[in-house]
């Protein structure tokens, strides 16, 4: 399998490239602002680009969909919507490879994360350290209980691969997030909305960015 993680600027955006070494068959997930950049990406690369993916709808991660689509004449996958909408399981085949879609709602309601073999795209769900931003309400609860299904579902040793670049790497793993990140320490809903309320505060105590 080709995988490659590509920084895409805006708000520190990473963009990702899946392929099937053999067939070149390949899908791009969240383009962001960085259609021409990941284009020219594909067609140095010479892959043939079946979808573009989007792990949720906000315009970081969507802007430059038209513009890789229409490069490429790859379909739009989202949840519940697109030209192949996808719900929770469904699983995308490009060549061998396989990804599977795990809808992970909380940050938006469309939220996807995407496995592929042992790599999981997490989008604005899980980030290295941190977790997608919500309100501490209903919105919380559902992103909390997102967060605990890949907790309870996944291997530790599935790599976490984030929508941005806000941690201290640009990548982690199941394993670490659950022994590190400190809203997934929290087990209790809680603690865990106490901790986004108070995330500024905590941030500047433990000197994070």
């Amino acid at each position: 399998m080709i995988f490659e993680q590509i920084p895409i600027e805006h708000d520190r955006n990473f963009a990702y490239i899946v392929a099937d070494e053999k067939t070149k068959e390949a899908v791009l997930v969240d383009p962001g602002y960085g259609g021409e950049q990941l284009v020219a990406a594909i067609e140095q690369k010479k892959l043939d680009l079946k979808y573009v993916i989007n792990t949720h709808s906000h315009p970081d991660h969507t802007s430059d969909n038209e513009i890789v689509i229409r490069a490429t004449g790859a379909k739009l996958v989202a949840y519940g919507s697109g030209d192949v909408p996808v719900k929770d399981g469904d699983v995308l085949e490009v060549g061998g490879v396989e990804l599977k879609i795990i809808h992970t709602p909380g940050h938006t309601p469309g939220d996807i994360c995407i496995l592929a073999e042992n790599k999981l795209m997490t989008g604005d769900t899980l980030f290295v350290g941190k977790v997608g931003g919500t309100g501490f309400g209903d919105d919380a609860r559902t992103e909390f209980d997102s967060l605990h299904r890949l907790l309870d579902t996944l291997d530790d040793a599935v790599e976490v691969w984030p929508g941005h670049d806000y941690g201290v790497r640009p990548s982690s793993t199941i394993g670490d997030e659950r022994r590190e990140n400190p809203f997934l320490v929290r087990t209790d809903f809680d603690d865990f909305v106490h901790l986004k309320k108070t995330w500024a505060e905590y941030k500047a105590k433990h000197g994070i960015k």
